[in-house]
C-alpha cells in the first residue's frame, strides 16, 4: 500500500492528526504560562525595588514598558506562528496527496503497456550427425575404454528470410491494458550446403507469451505439413546436396503490447522483416529500421540485411507512451510554500500598517490560491494554472491597501514576494526568476523606506 513521502506529516492520517493536536495544545499552554510568569516576576521586582533604589527603577520601568509593547505585538506573532504551522501541515498533506496522484498516473500509464511480450524466435534447421567418443566402463574393478558413437545436433543457416507482420492494437475494457493482435507470414528458403543428402528438421515454434494462437500452419513448397505430436514443432524433410526448399509459417496471435523477432544468435542472410503497425505511437525496438514509412494512424518499419549479419537484440515494435515529465515540482513548491508566505507577509509589514485582519485575509488569499493551483494543475500545466490564478490574486490583494498609493505598494509586494517566487519554482529557469524576485523586492523596500516614498 502506498504511504506517501516518507517522514512527511499527513493530516489525512488520524494518528498523526491527534499527535500534532496534543503537541500543539501542550506547547500553547507552556508558552502562555511562561509569559504570565515572566510578567508577574517583572511586576514584583518593580514593586519591591521602587523605594529601595531610585537608580534601578528606570531600568525596570523601561523593561516593563518594553514588555508591554512586546505584548501588544504578541497577537501578530502568535497569529503568524499559527498560520505558518497550520500552513506547513496543510502543505505537507497536499504534497503527499499530489505525490500520490502523480505516482498513480505513472502506474496507470505503465500498466497499459506492462506484461509479457510476444516473442517470435527465428526458425532453426536441425540435423543430426554421428560423433565418435570414448565410453568408460568398469569391469572387475578396472576402468575400460570402449569406443562408441552418438547422435549430435547440428544446425544449418537459413539462406533467406522474408517476414511480414501486421499488428492491430486494442484495449482490454476490464484492465485498460493494450492488446496486440498479430498476423505473421514468414517465408524461409533453406539450401543444403552439405556434401551429402541429409534429413533435416524445420523447427518453427509459435510466439512466446501469447494469450490466443490461431491458424498456426507450416507449409513446404506450398504443401501443408501436419504436426504429428502435440508440442512438437519440428517438421522433418530431406534435401539432396545443393537442393533448396521453401517454407512458409503463418499464424494469428494475441498478446502483450510488444512484438519482437528473436534471431537467437543466428547469422541472418538475405533477411527482410516488415512490420505494419496499424496504430499511433508505434516505435521500434532493437536495431534501427532500414526503412520507415509514416501513415495516418499507422507506421511501417522494415529491416533489410542483404549479406550475412548477426543481430544480438530482438527486432520489433512496441507502443510508446507519452513521456511523464515535471514530476515532483508541485510537491517541492508545496513544501516551500510557508516560506514564500512568510516572505510575502514580511514585505507587506514593511510596506503598510498591518492589522490582524489583514494578516488573516492575506493568509486566506494565499492558501486558497495554493489549493486552487494544486488541484487545477491536475487538469492544466502548473505554470498555466498559476498564470490564470495571478490576475485573481492581484485583484484580491488590491483590497488590502487603504488608499491608491498603499495598494500599488501591495501589488508590488505581491508580485515580487509571491507571484514571481511561485513561478520560479514551477518553471525551468528557477534561479533566474527567484533572483529577479529578490532584486525587485530589494528595490521596492529601498524605495519605500529610503527614498521618500511615504504612506498616504
Amino acid at each position: 500500500m502506498y504511504t506517501g513521502i516518507p517522514q512527511l506529516p499527513d493530516l489525512t492520517h488520524p494518528n498523526e492528526l491527534l499527535e500534532f493536536g496534543s503537541q500543539g495544545i501542550q506547547l500553547a499552554v507552556k508558552l502562555g504560562l511562561f509569559l504570565i510568569a515572566f510578567g508577574v516576576v517583572l511586576a514584583l521586582i518593580n514593586g519591591s525595588n521602587r523605594r529601595q533604589s531610585q537608580d534601578f527603577l528606570p531600568i525596570l520601568k523601561t523593561s516593563l514598558e518594553s514588555y508591554i509593547l512586546w505584548l501588544q505585538k504578541l497577537p501578530h506573532f502568535v497569529l503568524l506562528i499559527v498560520i505558518l504551522s497550520s500552513g506547513f501541515f496543510l502543505c505537507s498533506t497536499l504534497a503527499n496527496r499530489y505525490h500520490h496522484w502523480e505516482q498513480e498516473q505513472v502506474v496507470q500509464v505503465s500498466n497499459t503497456v506492462a506484461g509479457e511480450r510476444l516473442e517470435q524466435a527465428a526458425p532453426r534447421i536441425r540435423y543430426q550427425v554421428e560423433e565418435s567418443y570414448i565410453k568408460y566402463t568398469w569391469v572387475d574393478g578396472r576402468q575400460v575404454e570402449e569406443p562408441a558413437t552418438r547422435l549430435v545436433d547440428r544446425y544449418l543457416a537459413i539462406a533467406a528470410s522474408q517476414v511480414q507482420v501486421k499488428i492491430d492494437q486494442a484495449t482490454d475494457p476490464a484492465t485498460r491494458k493494450l492488446i496486440y493482435s498479430v498476423g505473421l507470414t514468414g517465408e524461409y528458403e533453406v539450401t543444403n550446403l552439405l556434401k551429402n543428402g541429409e534429413n533435416f528438421f524445420f523447427e518453427a515454434y509459435p510466439p512466446y507469451g501469447y494469450s490466443v494462437l490461431q491458424d498456426f500452419q507450416v507449409e513446404q513448397n506450398g504443401q501443408l505439413l501436419n504436426q504429428v505430436n502435440p508440442g512438437d514443432y519440428g517438421f522433418p524433410f530431406r534435401l539432396a546436396p545443393g537442393a533448396s526448399a521453401r517454407f512458409q509459417v503463418t499464424y494469428q496471435a494475441q498478446g502483450a503490447p510488444r512484438w519482437v523477432y528473436q534471431p537467437n544468435g543466428q547469422a541472418l542472410s538475405d533477411f527482410r522483416l516488415t512490420i505494419l503497425a496499424n496504430f499511433a505511437k508505434a516505435d521500434f525496438a532493437g536495431a534501427i529500421p532500414t526503412i520507415t514509412r509514416e501513415g495516418d494512424q499507422q507506421r511501417e518499419l522494415t529491416w533489410i540485411f542483404k549479406g550475412n549479419v548477426s543481430v544480438q537484440n530482438p527486432l520489433g515494435v512496441f507502443t510508446a507512451t507519452e513521456p511523464i515529465s515535471n514530476t515532483g515540482i508541485l510537491p517541492r513548491l508545496l513544501l516551500l510554500a510557508p516560506a514564500i508566505f512568510l516572505w510575502w507577509i514580511l514585505l507587506l509589514y514593511l510596506s503598510m500598517p498591518m492589522k490582524l485582519k489583514d494578516v488573516a485575509i492575506s493568509a486566506g488569499i494565499f492558501f486558497a490560491c495554493l489549493l486552487t493551483l494544486t488541484y487545477g494543475s491536475r487538469l492544466l500545466a502548473a505554470p498555466m494554472t498559476w498564470g490564470l490564478i495571478t490576475p485573481i490574486l492581484m485583484g484580491l490583494s488590491w483590497g488590502l491597501g487603504g488608499d491608491r498609493q498603499t495598494r500599488i505598494g501591495v501589488l508590488i509586494c505581491t508580485l515580487s514576494g509571491l507571484i514571481l517566487p511561485v513561478f520560479g519554482l514551477l518553471i525551468p529557469y528557477s534561479g533566474l526568476t527567484l533572483s529577479l524576485a529578490g532584486l525587485l523586492s530589494g528595490i521596492w523596500i529601498s524605495v519605500r523606506n529610503g527614498y521618500g516614498y511615504h504612506r498616504g
